[in-house]
């Protein structure tokens, strides 16, 4: 029985599994050998049959009361087993990421990058975060994307990991990041306007040591580690990893898992990651995809100021105008 959003989108080919964003899924699917059954919140029903099932002849659809909830539904017709025991199985389901699966993901990390570019050319200190915050947002649906997550720090809270977006202006040197998903999948970016900070080069080393270790056939706890371990190489504190999650495989959730010093999911080539080191007044982010030479950036636009580190093109703070 699948009954999260990350499950149903990845299950049902990319369909968009919500109402509200921060609402449960309008659906809930039994998977069954002999045939599937989605219980889909009746006022729901005639739209997702119409613009979102890709075969909606190939399931069986079972209306429900806009007063119970789809995954209650599911669960009253009968014994099936709930996404919670087998979690570790339908991340690495997921994982496996089809070719047009893939292919949709490249298309939707360049726009996502392409966002924050176009944005980003039209900043300056003066701009609100709320402002700057609105303009991804707005760039994002446009395209089509959800924007899941938008966060924008000016000069006077880059120290923030997650700082929603306030009235305050940009100043000297702020920090923009999105999360966008469509068709199922999330692309995660962070970018930097303004001046370079301090910083920059070395958690640019630091990502470096994940990106390094994320290969076919690691586990992921051990990717993690030697991320983690890139902090004390790069001069940071060795501990320093310890303030934020330091982010993970990516794909139909914002990170499929995010990777701890348990995780053990093996690596694979063709898995996405979302690795994300920080430090006070640093941070870089992209989302990229595992094969067998080494990573592949997604979420990357040409028109955005770089550096090469471990032979990859690595964003940089871009000025202002």
């Amino acid at each position: 029985m699948l009954t999260s959003h990350e499950a149903i989108a990845w299950y049902l080919d990319g369909i968009r599994t919500h109402v509200s964003l921060a609402g449960p899924p309008v659906l809930a699917v039994r998977a069954a050998d002999d045939g599937d059954t989605l219980y889909v919140s009746a006022n729901e029903a005639d739209r997702l049959v119409a613009e979102e099932l890709l075969d909606a002849d190939a399931a069986a659809i079972v209306p429900v009361p806009w007063q119970t909830p789809p995954a209650a539904a599911a669960a009253a017709a009968g014994p099936a087993t709930p996404e919670a025991d087998v979690p570790a199985e339908l991340r690495a389901a997921r994982a496996e990421l089809l070719p047009a699966e893939t292919a949709r993901y490249r298309v939707l990390g360049r726009e996502v990058a392409e966002v924050l570019t176009e944005v980003a050319s039209g900043l300056s200190p003066a701009t609100a975060e709320r402002d700057a915050a609105s303009a991804l947002a707005g760039r994002l649906v446009a395209r089509g994307i959800d924007p899941l997550v938008v966060l924008v720090a000016g000069a006077g809270r880059r120290a923030h990991r997650h700082p929603l977006p306030t009235d305050g202006p940009l100043g000297e040197r702020a920090m923009l990041v999105v999360c966008g998903r469509r068709s199922g999948l999330i692309a995660n970016a962070t970018r930097w306007v303004g001046e370079r900070g301090a910083d920059d080069d070395r958690i640019l080393a630091v990502e470096a040591a994940f990106f390094a270790a994320t290969r076919p056939g690691a586990q992921l706890h051990d990717a993690f580690a030697a991320g983690c371990r890139g902090y004390a190489d790069a001069g940071f504190d060795a501990d320093e990893w310890q303030r934020h999650h330091q982010g993970g495989a990516a794909g139909y959730a914002g990170r499929d898992p995010r990777a701890t010093a348990e995780t053990r999911d093996v690596v694979r080539a063709g898995h996405a990651f979302a690795w994300n080191p920080s430090a006070p007044g640093a941070k870089v982010e992209d989302t990229v995809l595992v094969t067998d030479a080494g990573v592949e950036v997604l979420t990357a636009d040409e028109r955005w100021p770089t550096t090469r580190v471990g032979g990859l093109l690595r964003p940089v703070a871009r000025p202002f105008g």
